[in-house]
């Protein structure tokens, strides 16, 4: 059938970028290891074409950066490249926040985003205890899709995409000054079911009030293993 080549190539792309984006987030991919086309398509068995195309993409969502001559390389950030994007995340969240929260009490969709929120809580009750446990990588997997699923509440797939990268983005940057350091538990931020419980109360301020803390707790970590 026409074009059946063409989706399994980008499904393989994607299954390619997932798969490197998870290494990178679990440390084994350093920052400013570098590696080729050639090498990533050794190592999963696949042509050069779709593991080019997976790194391009990686590339551009801010992941790697591409060597000339040689390759790519895990893109290093600095703790300024974190307080930005503690920024710009608090500039989304901030109107999503507000969105959540519109309508009156009898308001039929506020009941379905009630049930909705319900069920992101469930995904935070997970996360809170990764963190409480100090798994970072599970908590990084149950985070991620924590804020995927919150943000998709907006109703916009491109806000909530956007939210979904820069999120991606700033657990490479930490899990990049976390790892070595040590037992994690009882330092990682468990704060996601207060945050949903503020949104189910319909109070954006408190919301707000939530993710600064998480934030200042984020810095204060950083801090306490001497990486800001």
């Amino acid at each position: 059938m026409p074009g059946n080549g063409a989706v399994t190539r980008s499904t393989l792309r994607q299954q390619i970028a997932d798969a490197l984006r998870d290494e990178v987030l679990a440390g084994r991919l350093q920052p400013g290891q570098e590696f080729t086309v050639k090498e990533i398509a050794e190592q999963y068995g696949v042509s050069a074409t779709p593991v080019r195309e997976a790194l391009v993409d990686l590339s551009a969502q801010g992941l790697l950066d591409a060597v000339q001559h040689r390759g790519f390389e895990v893109h290093a950030y600095s703790a300024d490249d974190y307080r930005a994007m503690l920024e710009a995340r608090g500039l989304v969240t901030d109107g999503i926040f507000h969105r959540l929260v519109d309508g009156g009490p009898a308001d039929a969709a506020q009941d379905d985003r009630r049930a909705a929120l319900a069920a992101v809580r469930r995904r935070g009750e997970e996360a809170g205890r990764a963190a409480t446990a100090g798994d970072l990588n599970i908590l990084i997997g149950y985070d991620l899709r924590f804020w995927r699923e919150l943000s998709a509440l907006y109703g916009n797939p491109y806000l909530a995409d956007f939210l979904h990268r820069l999120r991606v983005q700033s657990w490479v940057c930490v899990v990049q000054h976390l790892r070595g350091a040590g037992d994690l538990r009882g330092l990682l931020w468990s704060g996601h079911t207060e945050l949903v419980d503020a949104l189910t109360r319909r109070d954006p301020v408190a919301a707000a009030a939530v993710v600064a803390s998480y934030n200042a707790h984020s810095l204060a970590l950083l801090e306490r293993v001497g990486t800001v």
